[in-house]
C-alpha cells in the first residue's frame, strides 16, 4: 500500500501516517508495536511482525483491521476519500484467477 501512497504524500507522509495509525490502534490493541521505534518504513513493518507473531489469530486479525482502517481514515483525512478510495481500490480489486473461476 506504501507503494500506491508514496507518488501522492510522499515516503515521509507515508511514515507519519503509518506511525500514527500504530498509536492510535496501540490503544484499543496494548500489545501492538507503539509506533516510537526510529527508523522508516521497513522498521516499523518489522515491529508490527513481532507485534504481531505468536498472537491469536482472532487478536492479530482484529488488530490489522483497526489498523488499516485508521490508516485509511487518516490518508482520506488528509488527501480526501476520493482520491484514497482511488488509491486503494488495486488492493481490494479482484485477481484474474478469481473472476475466472
Amino acid at each position: 500500500m506504501a507503494g500506491l501512497c508514496t507518488p501522492v504524500i510522499g515516503a515521509r507522509g507515508v511514515d507519519v501516517i503509518f506511525r500514527r495509525s500504530m498509536y492510535l490502534t496501540g490503544k484499543t490493541f496494548p500489545w501492538l508495536a507503539s509506533g516510537e521505534e526510529q527508523g522508516g518504513s521497513a522498521a516499523l513493518l518489522a515491529s508490527l511482525k513481532v507485534s504481531l507473531t505468536g498472537r491469536d489469530a482472532d487478536d492479530a486479525a482484529a488488530a490489522g483491521y483497526t489498523l488499516l482502517a485508521t490508516f485509511l481514515e487518516l490518508l482520506a483525512t488528509l488527501i480526501g476519500e476520493s482520491l484514497t478510495e482511488r488509491l486503494v481500490s488495486p488492493v481490494w480489486a479482484p485477481s484474474e484467477q478469481e473472476t475466472v473461476s
